[in-house]
């Protein structure tokens, strides 16, 4: 699903089109640092135990799973990404869908039935060909068994049926038109090996190393909190990526990962999601560390609780009643400074949020009108209070008519200070309107989160090209079946006006059509009133020039490494000591379709309940 890690955009009629995909030369080169006799620091990526070339990359997040049939952190999603092909990837300079495991796609005229050429040169780690077969039963066994579809069931939600009519032809057929078909961001799995799984809603994949793959390195050690192992993939259809070995490092202090980095013991450090502006200030202008600090792909929230509850009407958790009044939710946004926020907390690395889908992706960014914006104006704030019928008492505290004052939780991530900081601003504005706010900031806030057990939460989400993941999750068919089961959903929406917007963009082909119905999602997200978008935060990461020579950033222009999630930058990397500044070997495929990335097909009420879920801190 991913973050899973996961992409979109436009949609092209499908035709046939060459492209020469020249990693190297579409790549941003950050530059290098220059060794001299008088610095001892490390001027060399680490070897490995072989001799090869190590990139360390830090990583605030643990995996939840290393089966692509469960994992769905962004963390885990990348680890795949890396280590199967998918159907399609997209291109590191602006986004637009190029080959993966298929070379070519075409669709029916009634966009029915979708037909893919399988490529005949991929081979799976152990030796096998990977083929059709694979792809097909990888789609086929997620539509049948319920395990299989945790993480990925939505997309094949609207699948009729899959057939590889031969090693390179996959087929296809609908329930329904989609404009999605060219961004099944799933991972294909090797069917001579997955076929002896027993359950797969158990099964984690993390017994057996090496773990079969295709992609451009083969995962070889895990250690769960620790670290994750992976060594280059000589055999790589698009070419062996030039680290001979790619380590994800675990750290839960933040400091600690930047400290690592200072040492050269890591290569690259991109925080939790993104280093603080302190960290990345106190990085600049050090002797071979590079900042890059990019417009990001994320949206800063302030989410409340719309009244949990399952899809057979059982209200879950215990959100503050006086939430389900618009009144109220406009109240607590309206006394927001997000001027303060962006200039405070974010310290300029940052822009202040409107929509819910950043401005990196203008064809889809949204502003409410003059009218329609919720402003920041604390009088207002407090005249709204007044008329949901919470006044001030003699004690200046609001209170409701059963003289209750009102006292919310705020859900927070005690491993993101931008939560704290943002956290002791509210205690004060809300304070001011009588308010008081209690922070539960905690390592794990998925508990909580799915058990609809808090009156606010601070929430963010990578957004992909393709916005339609993010759109999905505010769905009915997005809530879990019963309180007993976990849903998609990430803060328990459900609309019909949305959901019926959302049916629409699905179907939509006509790319600017497309557009103005996903902008009439966003408006009716925003006048709904549990969705505040604070910020929408620049990527900050860092890495060591003494040690990567030069990597891709995705898109080329300003933008981040880790931040889609690392297949080009890690593919690419080169060396410092290598005396090649170049990517990787070019590749040449047929490129149609949307340019999309993490896609949910999935009907309204079409979501299966899964047993497993993360929440937004998960995807970061």
């Amino acid at each position: 699903m991913e973050t899973n890690d996961q992409y979109g955009g436009h949609h092209r009629t499908p035709g046939r089109a060459r492209l020469v995909l020249a990693a190297g030369a579409a790549a941003l080169v950050l530059g290098a640092g220059l060794a001299t006799p008088l610095d001892p620091a490390p001027r060399q990526a680490r070897a490995a135990d072989d001799g090869g070339k190590v990139l360390t990359v830090a990583v605030a997040q643990s995996v939840d799973s290393l089966s692509p049939f469960l994992a769905v952190r962004l963390l885990s999603t990348s680890i795949h990404r890396l280590t199967y092909e998918y159907l399609t990837n997209y291109d590191p300079e602006d986004n637009h869908v190029v080959p993966g495991l298929a070379t070519a796609w075409e669709s029916s005229p009634d966009k029915l039935t979708w037909t893919y050429t399988i490529r005949s040169d991929s081979t799976w780690s152990d030796g096998e060909r990977a083929t059709a077969e694979d792809a097909a039963w990888t789609f086929n066994t997620m539509m049948s068994d319920p395990g299989a579809a945790t993480a990925n069931g939505s997309y094949v939600a609207n699948f009729e049926k899959v057939t590889a009519p031969s090693p390179t032809k996959l087929v296809i057929e609908l329930k329904k038109p989609q404009a999605t078909m060219t961004a099944l961001d799933v991972p294909i799995v090797p069917e001579h090996v997955w076929e002896k799984v027993d359950d797969y809603s158990e099964f984690n994949n993390d017994k057996d190393f090496p773990v079969v793959g295709n992609g451009p390195f083969v995962l070889t050690d895990y250690k769960a909190d620790s670290h994750v192992r992976l060594k280059a993939n000589k055999d790589f259809w698009r070419g062996a990526p030039r680290f001979d070995e790619l380590v994800f490092r675990y750290y839960k202090d933040q400091d600690a990962a930047v400290s690592a980095l200072r040492k050269g013991e890591v290569s690259f450090v991109a925080g939790s999601p993104s280093l603080t502006p302190a960290q990345a200030d106190s990085l600049q202008g050090e002797k071979n560390i590079r900042v890059n600090d990019a417009p990001g792909r994320r949206f800063y929230a302030l989410a409340t609780n719309p009244g949990a509850r399952a899809k057979n009407g059982e209200k879950m958790g215990d959100g503050h009643p006086s939430l389900l009044d618009r009144r109220v939710r406009n109240a607590l946004f309206m006394a927001v400074d997000r001027k303060t926020i962006i200039d405070k907390v974010f310290q300029g690395h940052a822009v202040e949020g409107a929509g819910y889908i950043p401005p990196r992706f203008p064809q889809y960014f949204w502003e409410p009108s003059a009218g329609q914006e919720l402003a920041y104006d604390p009088a207002e704030a407090a005249r709204l209070l007044d008329e949901a019928g919470y006044r001030k008492n003699a004690d200046g505290k609001r209170v409701g008519e059963d003289g209750v004052p009102l006292d919310y939780r705020v859900l927070c991530h005690a491993t993101d200070p931008n939560d704290k900081a943002v956290g002791q601003y509210l205690e004060e504005w809300w304070g001011d309107l009588g308010i008081k706010t209690t922070l539960t900031c905690l390592d794990n806030v998925t508990d909580p989160w799915l058990a609809g057990e808090y009156d606010l939460a601070f929430d963010g989400w990578s957004v992909n090209p393709d916005p339609d993941f993010v759109l999905s999750i505010h769905t009915c068919g997005a809530l879990p079946a019963t309180p007993e089961e976990t849903g998609a959903t990430d803060n328990f929406i459900c609309d019909r006006t949305y959901d019926t917007l959302y049916a629409r963009q699905l179907a939509e082909y006509d790319a600017g059509e497309r557009a103005d119905i996903v902008k009439q999602m966003e408006s009716r997200l925003y006048d709904l009133g549990y969705m505040n978008v604070m910020a929408y935060p620049n990527a900050v990461e860092a890495y060591r020039t003494d040690q990567i020579e030069s990597i891709t950033t995705m898109p080329a222009k300003a933008g981040n490494i880790y931040g889609q999630d690392g297949y080009w930058s890690w593919w690419s990397a080169v060396p410092a000591d290598s005396g090649d500044a170049g990517g990787g070997s070019s590749s040449t495929g047929v490129v149609v379709g949307i340019v999309a990335g993490v896609v949910v097909l999935v009907g309204l009420g079409a979501f299966a309940a899964v047993r497993r879920r993360a929440t937004a801190e998960d995807r970061e």
